[in-house]
């Protein structure tokens, strides 16, 4: 069975964790450090001989065009993670629509390809928001991933579908993989939980998520095996979720990448039927 991989292509002070402290208006001012890390990342992925999906934000795409070109000459598939970095329900349909396209174009002028794949971000496609979806498809996009189903002060959706599904509009939706365990869906599925949880309790839930038949969907970011980024001076929580674990992401990812195969998320998911009894699904309101 084969698993995808994927990269949300972002850099340190653009996370929904420092917010606050780095709004849109100081990225300018900010030093980059994406570069470096992504390459770090597709170099451990050529030694796994990995190809993943890079969700890249457009403002990424447009100031670091070789990145999402060499991303697409190594065999990885590119896809879209927004224009600006805002949730989803932060912003009117027309301000999404506009968002995303203009990510999406300039996310092909990079890479010379067409992107068909959405992650929103922070997982930000809530119950309520199937307009979003509906832009998706629009748009001419083939599959979302924007939906992790876990209780969450920013992305609460711990009610959403574990496995893929499509939505009335046709959109493929293939949430990020979790554990179901005594009652609860515990997030193993990448991200700030491979850099914090116990590694024995992540390589576990994968086994038991494959042990069911499902494949994963994991997600890691660059600025998490960039330890050396800069502090930004954020509260408490937001430190602890993002600073945690830095220096160990780098060697857990390559663990994970030793013991299972990993694909895009084309290979792994849209060119793979997906099971029929969730086949097609409609997110109620909250």
């Amino acid at each position: 069975m084969a698993n995808a991989l994927t990269v949300d292509v972002e850099d340190y002070f653009q996370t929904a964790a420092m917010a606050e402290v780095a709004p849109l208006e100081s990225w300018h001012r900010m030093p980059l450090r994406v570069e470096r890390s992504t390459w770090k990342l597709l170099e451990i992925f050529d030694r796994h001989q990995v190809r993943a999906t890079l969700f890249f934000l457009g403002w990424i795409a447009e100031r670091c065009p070789n990145l999402v070109a060499g991303a697409v000459a190594a065999g990885h598939e590119v896809a879209c993670h927004s224009y600006w970095h805002r949730a989803v329900g932060r912003m009117s349909p027309a301000t999404f629509r506009e968002d995303t396209l203009r990510a999406k174009d300039a996310i092909e002028a990079a890479g010379g390809v067409q992107v068909v794949g959405y992650r929103a971000p922070n997982f930000s496609i809530l119950p309520g928001m199937e307009w979003a979806r509906e832009i998706l498809s629009e748009c001419g996009f083939e599959y979302s991933s924007s939906v992790h189903p876990i209780r969450h002060d920013h992305f609460n959706n711990p009610n959403a579908p574990r496995q893929p599904y499509r939505t009335k509009g046709g959109l493929l939706e293939l949430p990020v993989t979790t554990w179901r365990i005594f009652g609860h869906n515990l997030p193993v599925g990448g991200g700030a939980y491979l850099r914090i949880l116990p590694f024995g309790l992540v390589a576990t839930g994968l086994k038991r998520v494959l042990a069911s038949g499902e494949p994963l969907m994991l997600y890691v970011h660059p600025w998490e095996i960039d330890a050396e980024q800069p502090r930004l001076p954020a509260g408490w929580k937001s430190r602890l979720r993002q600073y945690t674990g830095l220096n160990r992401m780098a060697g857990r990812l390559e663990k994970v990448l030793s013991r299972h195969r990993f694909t895009t998320v084309l290979e792994a998911f849209v060119r793979r039927r997906v099971n029929p009894a969730v086949q097609t699904h409609t997110i109620g309101v909250a």
